[in-house]
């Protein structure tokens, strides 16, 4: 508990108000909220997530993952999530760290970490686990670089290296695996994630997804479902949907437009699908997001 406190602290000194903060080092950043939020779309990128103090919760699909200090989270694929701080106070705020993956790094580092013993792991693309001592004592070492800006570029590529070695030696190994694989059905799936990221404004068929990625279409629905939670069509549902609530509260555009922007035909639906998806329907939630943007931080 001493690294997770001393961790906690590096990160307070770090961050200036709520809301995400970049830092010197790269791909590393850092995360405040001094109050709980309401829940909050986001789309987590492959990353390791630690939570240091307070407490959040993380909705893929129809799973809940609960982040309590000292879990850490790895996400292996891009994938829409809703996060939300449920522990937190300006005493005490929540405190996070967001360290994206660099997929050269971590695969060079997988062919000289053998795979953990036992059975594979399900391919779901996000789960969260308690963070082990060496995992904690590798942050630490990277975030006190913040303090010592002349040591970083020479360190902070090794602190780098040994997290991403914890963690492949870890009991998610397998699953960090598939970030670098390039064979395989969590592989295709993998490319039919990125292909819908490009393509969700547009309508398209489970049969034209199959053939983009070089699966049948029942067997990518079944794949797709074990690693996101979700079916290709629902994925893009979120993602059009999350698209469209961003675009209305920073473009400052009405729902209708935002709808056939994103994809929709019909007005109506989007409407429906919207509350359905964040409990009110556009123009009430914009307005309460709005009104409340300290309840909007992303988690």
């Amino acid at each position: 508990m001493e690294t997770l406190t001393e961790i906690a602290a590096v990160i307070a000194r770090h961050v200036s108000k709520d809301g995400f903060h970049a830092t010197p080092i790269e791909r590393v950043t850092l995360a405040q909220s001094s109050t709980v939020t309401m829940p909050m779309p986001n789309v987590y990128r492959p990353q390791l997530c630690l939570v240091a103090q307070g407490q959040k919760e993380v909705t893929l699909g129809d799973r809940v993952f609960r982040y309590t200090p000292g879990r850490y989270g790895i996400v292996t694929h891009d994938l829409p999530v809703t996060g939300q701080v449920v522990e937190a106070t300006p005493d005490k705020p929540y405190l996070c760290l967001f360290l994206d993956f660099d997929p050269v790094m971590l695969g060079q580092l997988a062919l000289h970490v053998p795979p953990p013993p036992g059975a594979p792991s399900p391919p779901i693309g996000k789960t969260v686990s308690d963070a082990g001592t060496g995992l904690l004592d590798a942050v630490l070492r990277l975030l006190r670089l913040l303090d010592d800006p002349a040591a970083l570029p020479v360190l902070g590529p090794l602190a780098e290296q040994e997290i991403l070695y914890r963690l492949l030696a870890g009991p998610d190994g397998a699953r960090m695996r598939h970030i670098t694989s390039g064979q395989g059905r969590v592989a295709q799936v993998g490319r039919a994630i990125a292909w819908i990221g490009l393509n969700f404004r547009e309508r398209f068929s489970i049969e034209r997804l199959a053939a983009e990625v070089g699966m049948s279409p029942s067997s990518l629905h079944e794949h797709f479902r074990a690693v996101t939670a979700m079916t290709p069509l629902q994925f893009q549902k979120q993602l059009r949907l999350q698209d469209a609530r961003s675009l209305m509260l920073v473009q400052d555009i009405d729902a209708t437009t935002a709808a056939f922007h994103v994809g929709y035909e019909s007005p109506s639906q989007f409407t429906r699908e919207y509350r359905r998806h964040f409990g009110e329907p556009p123009a009430r939630d914009i307005a309460r997001l709005r009104a409340s943007p300290g309840l909007a931080v992303v988690a």
